[in-house]
Formats: C-alpha cells, sequence, structure tokens
C-alpha cells in the first residue's frame, strides 16, 4: 500500500501550510477586533474580505468541489480541509470552502438548471453571496426527516412555502441572499418522496429572520450565526424548485455526504492544534516541582491522542478515496464511521487540553473552548450520533458475515477493482 499523497495533493498541502502560518493565524486577533468593534453587526467583516482575496492569488479557492475546474478530488482535498480547521473561523470561509456555502453549491452545481446556476452558482463561487440550508425544524425531531413539517404547494406557475425552520447557519448574515428551503409538497406519497427543495431569495415577501440562535453560548456572528427563519405564505416562482418534485430527501443524503467528510477533516485540524498547543503548554508550564511534560498522564494522554488521530486520519483519507472512485452513496458506510468517531474522539482530545491549561482553557485567550463548542455540536448536526450508529448497525448486520473481516471480507467496504480508480467528472 501506498500512502503518500499525490503530487498535487502535496503541492496544494504545502501551499496551504503557508498560507495558514503566514496569513490565517496572525489575523484571528484582528477578527477579534472587528468582531468587538463591530458588535451589533452580522455580516462578513474586512478581515475576511482581505483573507479571501489572499486565498485567490494563492490558489486556494473553490478546492471543494471535485467537479469544478479549480476543484479538487476528495482525497487531495482531506489534508488542505485538515489545516483549515486549525482556523475554523476563518481558514475555510478565506478559501470559500466553509458550510453551509459548500454544500449548497454541491446542490446548485449537481441539481441546478443553467438559469439557477446563472443566478446563484456562480456568485457563490465568486463569494460575492452567501446562503443558507433551511431543513431543520423547531417543532419536530428533524433527525427524522420524514417528520418534517413545512408546506411547498403549487398554486399556479408558483409555489408557496408555509412553515418554520431553525439552525439555519449563515441566514443572520445579510450577505445570505439564497436559502435553500426543504419542505412537503406531496404528503401523501410514500414518506421518503414527500419533500422537496426550493430555492428562496432572501428577500422575498414573507421571509421572516426571526431571531439568532447561540452555541453553548457562542453566537458565531463571524460567519452569520444559526437562525430562527418562518416563512409566511412565501410565493416564489415553480422554476425555483431544486431537481424534481419528491426528491428532496435523495438531495439532503447528496449534500449532506460531503458535509460530514468536510466537517470530519477540520475536526482533525482542530484536534492537532489543540494537540501543539498542549505541547508548548506542557514544556513551559512547571507545577508540583516539574514540567507538565515530565508528569506521566500528561505524557499518557497525549500519545493516546496522537494514536488515535493516526487511525482516524487513515478511516478518513480511505472514505475519501472511495467516494472518488465509487461514489458517495457506495461509501455512505465509511461516511457514517467518520461521523460517529471523529468528532467523538476530537472533542475527548481537545477537552483533555483544555484540562491540562487550567482556567486558561475554558477562556477566550486559547480557541479550544470554541474548539470544544463546534465538535460538541458536531455529533448533532448533519445527522445525530445514534441515527448514525443504527443506521450503520443495520447496515452490517445485513452482510453476510459480519464483523468477519478477511481479504475478500474487508471491514465496512472497499471498492470492487475494477472501479478503484478515479472517476472522470
Amino acid at each position: 500500500m501506498d500512502f503518500s499523497p499525490s503530487p498535487r495533493a502535496a503541492e496544494y498541502t504545502e501551499r496551504m501550510r503557508a498560507f495558514l502560518d503566514e496569513v490565517v493565524l496572525p489575523a484571528e486577533p484582528v477578527l477579534d477586533e472587528q468582531l468587538a468593534a463591530t458588535a451589533g453587526e452580522w455580516g462578513t467583516r474586512p478581515i475576511v474580505r482581505e483573507l479571501q482575496a489572499e486565498a485567490r492569488r494563492r490558489r486556494l479557492w473553490n478546492l471543494f468541489l471535485p467537479g469544478h475546474p479549480d476543484g479538487l478530488s476528495n482525497l487531495d482535498y482531506a489534508p488542505v480541509a485538515e489545516l483549515s480547521g486549525w482556523s475554523p473561523r476563518l481558514a475555510p470561509v478565506a478559501m470559500n470552502c466553509a458550510a453551509p456555502d459548500t454544500g449548497n453549491m454541491e446542490l446548485l452545481h449537481g441539481f441546478g438548471t443553467p438559469e439557477q446556476q446563472e443566478r446563484w452558482l456562480e456568485p457563490l463561487l465568486e463569494a460575492r453571496i452567501r446562503s443558507a440550508f433551511c431543513m431543520t425544524e423547531p417543532d419536530v425531531a428533524s433527525s427524522d426527516a420524514t417528520n418534517i413539517a413545512t408546506r411547498i404547494e403549487r398554486d399556479g406557475d408558483e409555489l408557496v412555502i408555509t412553515g418554520r425552520k431553525w439552525w439555519s447557519t449563515g441566514a443572520m448574515n445579510p450577505d445570505a441572499q439564497l436559502l435553500i428551503v426543504m419542505g412537503v409538497t406531496d404528503p401523501d406519497a410514500e414518506p421518503h418522496r414527500r419533500q422537496s427543495m426550493v430555492l428562496v431569495p432572501r428577500d422575498t415577501p414573507g421571509v421572516e429572520i426571526v431571531r439568532p440562535l447561540t452555541v453553548f453560548g457562542y453566537d458565531d456572528r463571524d460567519h452569520g450565526g444559526h437562525a430562527e427563519v418562518a416563512f409566511h405564505g412565501v410565493r416564489v416562482p415553480a422554476a425555483n424548485l431544486l431537481g424534481g418534485a419528491g426528491e428532496g430527501f435523495a438531495i439532503a443524503q447528496a449534500r449532506l455526504g460531503p458535509g460530514r467528510i468536510h466537517h470530519c477533516m477540520r475536526a482533525l485540524g482542530m484536534a492537532e492544534r489543540a494537540l501543539s498547543l498542549a505541547a508548548d503548554r506542557a514544556r513551559s508550564r512547571v507545577a508540583f516541582g516539574k514540567p507538565l511534560s515530565e508528569h506521566g498522564v500528561v505524557r499518557q494522554r497525549l500519545a493516546a491522542a496522537r494514536t488515535e488521530l493516526e487511525a482516524l486520519r487513515l478511516l478518513v483519507l480511505k472514505t475519501a478515496w472511495l467516494m472518488d472512485t465509487v461514489g458517495n452513496r457506495a461509501a455512505r458506510t465509511e461516511i457514517q464511521a467518520i461521523k460517529i468517531a471523529v468528532p467523538t474522539a476530537a472533542s475527548r482530545i481537545v477537552d483533555d487540553v483544555i484540562q491540562l491549561f487550567g482556567a486558561a482553557g475554558v477562556s477566550a485567550d486559547a480557541p479550544l473552548a470554541e474548539f470544544s463548542a463546534g465538535l460538541r455540536t458536531l455529533r448533532i448536526a448533519d445527522g445525530p450520533d445514534e441515527v448514525h450508529l443504527e443506521s450503520l448497525g443495520r447496515a452490517l448486520l445485513r452482510e453476510p458475515a459480519a464483523g468477519a473481516a478477511s481479504a475478500s471480507n474487508p471491514p465496512l467496504s472497499a471498492p470492487p477493482k475494477e472501479t478503484a480508480r478515479p472517476r472522470e467528472e
């Protein structure tokens, strides 16, 4: 087995590492200053625009989209995305690789009509606008998407949307000019054919941005927060339907697969930065007569974290390889596995580093508390752990020899040999 990155991945990884060290990390205190100076605003801060210009100059732009001329394969993108996780507030958005825009661009790229792509995809690819994804609802358990109650009804040449959404990430940002809304178009269809998706311009009459929500006290103002949004008989042209009627559930699954692996890639980066901070802290801090680095419990925790991260990185890379070679659907088992394992492990590692830092770990002087909040949230976002565990367990029990791994029956899944090559897209 050859674990070395491709020449293209190695080139982009080094380019990303330089961008992170030279530009992004030094810009973090600047972002904090600009946020403090504009406390009542939700828009994109000037430092982000400066970083975006620099990212474009360094050819670090729209790398997340494999089918786009500037995009990398999932496997080549993985180490770049991991490095962006070192600064999750700045690096992804600087490269136009931040959620929820990435998932929405993938939907428009894969399912949008030429007219929809011209109106919405092109400005998103240029970062002239931002977007939000409106799926989760406050009044139903949205971990079961068949519960979604928002109605999308046909009235002549228009679609009428009525319902309430929340956790619409980025929707507080006035630059979020597009809302992609999932709702029920046919309540009498079989459960997974009831929903559709529709493109709703933010300024459409009847769209109400109700309130911002917080994540463990963080309002995430730097990227547009998380909004509750009400749709009061909102009317849009029927041509704003994304894909076909009844395809909303399938489209959502297509969107969430890449989103989940991107989150996991960045989560590895957050854990790696936490480990780097832990090593510096352990070498410089003295407690009970000796540096923290000489205490056995500190060494053991750092060693355990390193071992776990190396194993999880290999699983993420395998998943990315499968997505490139056999597609997202065939890689569903691995996507579920990393979504279960990576946020949980990264969250535990960051928590251990917070413990090492003591009181400083829960302050804003280090990024650890914010990392902890974000990683804990990932265990709910894009499908809670329990849903993925249930689905993965059900899939494994369908196998004829579940749990009996061998050369002919590898663990999880692997592409057939005749398809183990990059897709031409």
